[in-house]
This record gives C-alpha cells, structure tokens and sequence, in this order.
C-alpha cells in the first residue's frame, strides 16, 4: 500500500478558536480523548489501554467520493432523504442559495452538499458532499458507554437509538464532528447520521445517494477496490488530482474516501489527524487526566441509563402480559 503520508499538507495558521484552528482541534482532542479513555476504561479497559489492534472488515464496502466530478446538483441529498424517510432541510433542491452558508448534517438529514471557491479557476467551484466516514475503528463507538454503536462487516457505523440516552459523548468523540442530536426530541434523545444505506446492502442494492448522483461523483464497492479505482484516477492524471486518497489512513481509515483536485483543508476537511485509530491515543493521555474528566461522566450516565431502561423494560414486559392477556 502505497505511504502519502510525505504529501499531506499541514495547518499553518488560522484564528484562536476558530473551527479548524489548531487551537479548536486541541480542545477537541482533549474532549475526544477524554470521552474515548473515560468510557474505553468502562467498557473494556484492556482494550483501552493496549489499543484494539483490529485491522477492519477487509471485505467491507466502502464509497468513494470524486469531487473534480461533483457538480453540486444535489441529487444525493434528495435520494438519501427519500430513502430515509427524512424531511430535510426544508430548502428546494433546485435552490442554489444554500450554497451561501457552509451546512452540516442535522437531525433532519443524513448528508449536505457545499460548495467553495476554486483559487486555480474562480469559474469552476468545488462541491463537496458529507457525511458520516464510517470510520474502520470508530472513536464513537468506543465512547458510547451503553454500545450504542456498532461497527458492521460491511462497513457501517449503525446506531441504535432506542439504548441512546442523550450523553452526546460520540458527537464530542468524533474528529469528523458528523453526528447530529435531535434537538426536537428532548424526551426520546437520538443521535442522527448516515448509515451507508445498510438496509439495501444486505439487499445487493446500491446506496441510494450513490445510485442517484448522475456523473459518477459517488462510487459504491469494496474498500479495497475503491482505493485501487482511487490510485489509479490519481496516476493518470496527476494535473488534475492531489495526491492524496483521504480516509484511507486518517485515523486508522475510514469506510468513506475521497480524492479532490484541491487540497483538502480548502474543503473544511480536519488535516492534522494522526494514522493511528483514535482509541490508541487514550493509553498516554489518561495517565495525565484527572479521573473526574474520565470515569466519572461516564459512570454517571450509564447509571443513568440502566434506570431508565430497566423502566421501558418493566413498561415493554406489561404491555406484552397485556397483550397475551387479550390473546387468551
């Protein structure tokens, strides 16, 4: 496997605090490393301490996102909210004035489209599509501390929304920032994101957003295989892409990859990932964090949790006695 380690840009700069600063992704490591050793203790603390040591589903799909091909048409967004049953973002999509303010996906939909300047040709912008990566060892998975999550042969992160208990430690956890709570439900918390189209998988169905974009932006396949489709775009036209396949090392690889003829960090993209899964970091750093920013919040929750669910079991088990009862 070809190492582009060697091309990968740095951040040089950038305003104190601001989103993609190196300050901000500071603090966010801080609060990711503190959910991910706080709840990796909790759920299986060698794990936490000698790093998993998985190498991923090596026959896991994955999708490959092309953005020199992405025309901003936003035919994925329209397939995936279909698919999903989901009301989106209440705008037309046919309105290219979303593209004036950078969206993130929300509790109302699994993916956006943005667009931004070109600096080599002002007249062709970039569009960018996204999502969650479906990373190969996802750092929101080792935060949940109820395994809210779960990592699939096939390559999605699936989430179960009916063992959320609204702790949001995967949404601090994430280095990508892709999980969305829902806002509207503060009874009922849950966690809203992609989840590959999971369900047409297991049917031999292409991912809707992948089946609907019109110019091959979007590719659906093995990960493997795409990373070979990737190499060999790139090989052939070196003018025309940077060098670099992102996800296939950023935080031990990502299910989702992409290849752009722009450097990543114009597109909003975090560059100052480490290769290593993000679960391997929390060995040396809980050495130097108090216990109370680690064990504690996650202990509490889970507390919190097994009494709320022990309720909706007692609550599920009447109402099937109920049922049974009407039955005889």
């Amino acid at each position: 496997m070809d190492d582009d380690a060697g091309n990968r840009p740095n951040i040089n700069g950038g305003k104190k605090g601001a989103v993609g600063s190196p300050l901000c992704m500071e603090r966010r490591k801080f609060l990711a490393l503190s959910a991910l050793g706080g709840c990796a203790l909790l759920n299986n603390p060698r794990e936490a301490f000698a790093g998993t040591g998985f190498k991923g589903w090596p026959k896991s799909y994955g999708m490959l996102t092309d953005f020199t091909k992405c025309v901003g048409c936003r035919s994925c967004e329209k397939a995936c909210n279909e698919y999903n049953e989901m009301p989106g973002d209440g705008s037309s999509y046919e309105d290219s004035s979303v593209f004036d303010a950078v969206r993130r996906p929300t509790a109302k939909t699994y993916t956006v489209v943005n667009r931004y300047d070109n600096p080599e040709d002002p007249d062709k912008p970039v569009f960018r599509k996204i999502q969650c990566n479906h990373c190969k060892e996802p750092s929101c998975a080792t935060a949940c501390p109820i395994h809210a999550y779960e990592k699939t042969p096939e390559g999605a992160v699936l989430y179960d929304e009916d063992l959320c208990f609204g702790c949001r430690y995967c949404m601090i956890a994430c280095p990508f920032m892709v999980p969305a709570y829902d806002y509207d439900s503060p009874l009922e918390p849950k966690i809203v994101k992609c989840i590959l189209c999971y369900p047409r998988i297991k049917e031999g169905k292409l991912p809707a957003c992948a089946e609907a974009c019109p110019t091959g932006a979007v590719t659906f396949g093995r990960r493997r295989e795409l990373l070979r489709l990737a190499r060999k775009r790139i090989a052939a036209h070196p003018d025309k892409y940077i060098d670099h396949i992102y996800g296939e090392r950023e935080v031990g690889g990502t299910n989702w990859l992409y290849i752009s003829g722009v450097p990543f960090e114009q597109l909003g993209f975090p560059i100052n990932l480490p290769e290593k899964p993000l679960i391997e970091l929390t060995k040396g750093f809980l050495s130097s964090v108090s216990v109370v920013f680690t064990v504690w919040p996650a202990l509490f929750g889970m507390v919190y949790a097994a009494v709320s669910h022990r309720d909706k079991y007692y609550e599920r088990d009447e109402g099937a006695k109920a049922g049974k009862g009407v039955e005889k």
